[in-house]
C-alpha cells in the first residue's frame, strides 16, 4: 500500500494576510506552515521532505508541489500508483459549524461578530474545506484524487501518530501541545495497538494555548512568533525567573485534569492583546539583554509549570510507561529534560518531526495503520526510522554544481578515509567547516548531514560563527554532537541514555566545561545530539578521529544556513552559503572545497 502525506495550501498565506493581517512579524500565525510531503510504501517511510528545502522560503505554507514530486520520483512512482492521500487537517463541515455557532453565541459586538463569521466562512470555503483541499491538489499537480482515497486526519492526531510511528509503534501515553490545531491547542491520551484514545476532559482550546502565549511573548520581545521561540529559550539562561513569577501569579491558572486557563482568553485574531499585561508586570519593554532575559526566564518557568501540571494528570489517567511528547511546544528542549526527569515514565520520546514538519509522516502513518486491509496485520511490526529522508546528490551532481561556480573556489576529491582524516585535522584549528553528506535530515534541526562543524574547545568559536557565518544574535548557543557511548561521561544525562535529535538539554559535567566552552551555554547546559556508527557512520568516524587528535569528545554542530534561511538542500545551496559567509572549508560529499583568494588590484 502506497500512502502520500501532504501538508500545505496554495492560498493560505495570502488569505491570512488579507483577512487576518498576518504580515510582518505575524506572518507565521497561519495553518499549513512547515509544508511538506512524505511517502509510506507498505508501512515503510521511504521519503519525507519539507517544501522550504526546495522553494527556499523558511516555514513556507505553500502547497508542497516540489516535495510531492520528489517523493514520488525518489520511489519511482506516479500519482496513479498512490492508494491513499493523507492530509494532517480535518476541517469538516460539522467542525466549522461548531466554530461558527460559538462565535454567534459570544459576547462580542454584532459588527465584529459578523465580520469574523464572514472571514471564517471564507477561509473554510476557499482554502481549508475538504473540497478546497482536493481542488488545490488537483490544480497544483494535475492529478485529481478520488475523494474516497483521501484521509483527513485531525491535526493533533497526526502529531500523536508521528511520535508513535517514529518511536517504533509501542504502546504509549502522549501529550500534544502546540499553537493551535483545528480548534484546540493541546490534548493528551494513549495509543494501544495503534488505536488512539483521547482524554477529552483534558483538552485545551486555542484561546488558552500555552504555545500561542509563548509566541506572544516571543513577539513582545522583538522576535518572530511561531518561528523564534528558541531565542526566548536561549535567553532564559541569562537570568533567574523573578519571585514571584508574574506569569504564574497573575496570568496562568492551573485546574484539575491537567487543564489550565489564563486570566483572559487569548485573542487569536490579535496576538498583542496580552502586551499591556506584560508591561504591567515587567515594565515597558526595553531592548536590553537584562530585560529580555528576565521575561524569558519567567516565560520558561511558566511553560515548565504548565506542561508538568499536564503530565501529572496524564500519569494518573494511564498505566502505560512510555511517553510521547509532540507538537511545537515539544521543541522547547529546555523544558523536556525536567519534564521527563520529574515523571514516573520509563522513557520519553520527542521525535525529529515533533513540530509541524512531522505531521505529514503522522498523517500517512495514521491512514496506513487504520486502513481495513492493514488492521491487525503482522506487517505493522516496527520498522527502524532514520531522519535522513530527503534528497541526496551523487558525485556527478556535486561536480556539475562546482563547475557552475567557476573559478571562485578550488576543490579536490578525497577517499572516504581521507575525508575523515583531513577534516579531523582541520578541526584542530579555529576553523568553520560546512559538512554536506547523504540524504538531508527531516525536521528543524541539523543532525549531521547538512551541518556546520567546529572545535568547541575554543572559547570564542561561538562568536566567530555567530558573526562570520550565521549572522545572528550573540546570545544564541550552539549544540554539541557526542558519541552515544561517551555522552554519560561528558553530560549529566539523568535517566536518558540517548538524545539523537537535539530534543533534550543536559548539564555539562563540571570537568568538561573548560573543555567545551564553545558548546556550553551560559547556564552550564548543552542541547546534545548523541550519534552512533549505525546512524551516522562517517560523522561518528570523524568525531573519533578528532577526539584522538585533541582529547575533546565533542564537535560543535549547527545548521548549515544563515539566519532567516532554510537549511541548505542541494550542492548549489551549500556553495552559495559557503561563498556568502565566513565558512573556511566545505566538505561537499567527498569534495573538499576552499575559496580562491581574490587577485590584488594591479
Amino acid at each position: 500500500m502506497i500512502v502520500l502525506g501532504c501538508n500545505g495550501f496554495s492560498r493560505i498565506s495570502e488569505f491570512f494576510a488579507e483577512h487576518f493581517g498576518a504580515v510582518g512579524s505575524e506572518r507565521h500565525y497561519v495553518i499549513g506552515h512547515d509544508a511538506g510531503a512524505s511517502l509510506l510504501v507498505d508501512g515503510e517511510l521511504v521519503a519525507a521532505v519539507e517544501e522550504e528545502r526546495f522553494n527556499r522560503e523558511k516555514k513556507t505554507t505553500d502547497f508542497p508541489f516540489n516535495s510531492v514530486k520528489w517523493c514520488l520520483e525518489h520511489a519511482g512512482l506516479q500519482f496513479s500508483d498512490i492508494d491513499l492521500i493523507a492530509i494532517p487537517w480535518d476541517f469538516s463541515v460539522e467542525l466549522v459549524d461548531m466554530v461558527l455557532s460559538g462565535i454567534r453565541s459570544s459576547p462580542m459586538e454584532s459588527s465584529a461578530k459578523l465580520d469574523l463569521i464572514s472571514r471564517i466562512e471564507g477561509l473554510f470555503s476557499e482554502v481549508v474545506s475538504h473540497e478546497a483541499i482536493l481542488a488545490d491538489f488537483a490544480s497544483r499537480t494535475g492529478f485529481t484524487p478520488d475523494p474516497d482515497k483521501v484521509v483527513f486526519v485531525p491535526h493533533h492526531i497526526a502529531h500523536a501518530t508521528t511520535g508513535y510511528y517514529l518511536a517504533g509503534m509501542k504502546d504509549s501515553a502522549f501529550l500534544i501541545s502546540d499553537g493551535r490545531a483545528e480548534v484546540c491547542s493541546s490534548l493528551m491520551g494513549e495509543i494501544r495497538d495503534g488505536r488512539i484514545r483521547v482524554f477529552d476532559e483534558s483538552t485545551i482550546g486555542a484561546d488558552y494555548s500555552i504555545g500561542l502565549l509563548f509566541g506572544a511573548i516571543t513577539r513582545y520581545l522583538g522576535f518572530v512568533p511561531n518561528s523564534d521561540e528558541y531565542k526566548v529559550m536561549g535567553l532564559s539562561g541569562f537570568a533567574e525567573p523573578p519571585v514571584p513569577n508574574p506569569f504564574l501569579e497573575h496570568i496562568v491558572q492551573l485546574h484539575e485534569d491537567g487543564r489550565y486557563s489564563f486570566c483572559m482568553p487569548l485573542d487569536t485574531d490579535n496576538s498583542r492583546n496580552f502586551d499591556p499585561l506584560f508591561e504591567q508586570y515587567f515594565g515597558p519593554v526595553r531592548d536590553t539583554l537584562e530585560y529580555k532575559a528576565r521575561v524569558a526566564a519567567a516565560a520558561q518557568e511558566m511553560l515548565n509549570a504548565v506542561t508538568s501540571h499536564q503530565l501529572r494528570a496524564l500519569e494518573a489517567k494511564t498505566d502505560l510507561n512510555h511517553l510521547l511528547f509532540e507538537g511545537g511546544v515539544a521543541l522547547n528542549c529546555l523544558n523536556n529534560t525536567p519534564l521527563f526527569e520529574g515523571s514516573r515514565f520509563d522513557d520519553m520520546d520527542v521525535s525529529f518531526g515533533a513540530s509541524d514538519t512531522g505531521i505529514v509522516i503522522g498523517a500517512a502513518a495514521y491512514a496506513w495503520i487504520n486502513h481495513p486491509d492493514n488492521v491487525g496485520k503482522e506487517e505493522k511490526a516496527a520498522v527502524p526510522v532514520t531522519p535522513y529522508l530527503g534528497p541526496e546528490y551523487d558525485d556527478s551532481a556535486i561536480e556539475e554544481a562546482l563547475r557552475e561556480f567557476g573559478g571562485r573556489m578550488e576543490w579536490r576529491r578525497l577517499s572516504d578515509d581521507e575525508v575523515v582524516g583531513e577534516v579531523a585535522k582541520l578541526l584542530t584549528e579555529k576553523v568553520v567547516i560546512g559538512w554536506f553528506e547523504g540524504r538531508i535530515e527531516h525536521g528543524p534541526r541539523a543532525l549531521g548531514h547538512r551541518s556546520i562543524l567546529a572545535n568547541p574547545n575554543f572559547p570564542d568559536i561561538k562568536d566567530v560563527i555567530n558573526t562570520r557565518v550565521k549572522h545572528r544574535e550573540p546570545f544564541r548557543p550552539f549544540a554539541p554532537i557526542v558519541l552515544e557511548s561517551d555522552a554519560p561521561k561528558v553530560f549529566e544525562m539523568g535517566r536518558k541514555v540517548r538524545s539523537p535529535y537535539m530534543t533534550f538539554v543536559f548539564p555539562v559535567r563540571p570537568e568538561f566545561r573548560d573543555v567545551l566552552p564553545g558548546a556550553t551555554h551560559v547556564d552550564g547546559t548543552s542541547r546534545v545530539q548523541t550519534i552512533t556508527d549505525q546512524d551516522t557512520p562517517r560523522l561518528a568516524a570523524l568525531l573519533r578521529q578528532f577526539t584522538a587528535l585533541t582529547d575533546v569528545p565533542c564537535l560543535l554542530n549547527t545548521s548549515f544556513n544563515v539566519a532567516g534561511e532554510p537549511i541548505v538542500c542541494s550542492p548549489a545551496d551549500a556553495l552559495n552559503c559557503f561563498l556568502g559567509t565566513g565558512i573556511d572549508y566545505l566538505m561537499l560529499g567527498n569534495h573538499l572545497v576552499t575559496k580562491v583568494a581574490p587577485h590584488p588590484a594591479a
